[in-house]
């Protein structure tokens, strides 16, 4: 298990595409002109992903463990086999590890060495999940990149970095929001957020109800 103690996106405008949406392109087409791929199999993927695949899957897994305590239990000591008793896995999620975070613990997910991503249980990683200064970052200054993406933590909550490979991928069950005692699983998967789910963000929070004015 590998542990270690905002990015510019290129906007571009009208048909201008990147070098490597170039790049990407121009392979497409010499890999589909010699027959190694179908474009409407890649279409269909994509669209997989897209539509079906997401963030939801893993809101799912987070709602379940935040009402079922045994499930919970399983899920952070064999978390691929928990996960598929929901249905949910494939390629990208065979060896998953799923971290808790706890008043003491904050915990943020990132892979150094390219995007490795629980697509499984999060669909398409984030533009900046990708981007170099987040995996450079994320290591050696969790604590200001938190607070970039609006997470500011106590100095007593310490924070962990877990970096993804091939091998493993890793997803953070974030704390249950205060006040959701008696919530569907339905309701509180509508609280979780990707972010909260790799660790830059947190579960959505209620709404807080305005005091009632005195007669």
């Amino acid at each position: 298990m590998n542990q270690h103690h905002g990015d510019h996106d290129h906007v571009h405008h009208g048909s201008e595409i990147s070098p490597v949406e170039a790049r990407v392109r121009a392979l497409e087409s010499l890999l589909t002109e010699k027959g190694y791929l179908d474009p409407a199999a890649l279409d269909a993927l994509v669209e997989l992903y897209e539509t079906e695949v997401g963030p939801h899957l893993g809101a799912r897994v987070v709602a379940r463990a935040w009402v079922d305590p045994a499930f919970r239990t399983r899920l952070l000591t064999e978390a691929t086999p928990a996960i598929a008793e929901l249905g949910i896995g494939g390629r990208g999620g065979e060896h998953m590890v799923v971290v808790e975070n706890t008043p003491e613990m904050h915990n943020l997910v990132v892979c150094t060495l390219c995007s490795c991503y629980p697509w499984p249980v999060l669909g398409l990683p984030p533009v900046w999940y990708k981007a170099p200064p987040y995996r450079a970052r994320a290591v050696i200054d969790p604590r200001g990149v938190l607070a970039e993406f609006g997470v500011t933590l106590p100095e007593t909550t310490r924070i962990t970095v877990w970096d993804s490979t091939a091998e493993t991928r890793y997803m953070v069950l974030p704390m249950r929001p205060a006040g959701t005692e008696g919530f569907s699983e339905e309701a509180l998967a509508a609280l979780v957020t990707r972010d909260s789910m790799i660790g830059t963000g947190l579960p959505r929070a209620l709404p807080v109800e305005p005091a009632e004015m005195p007669v």
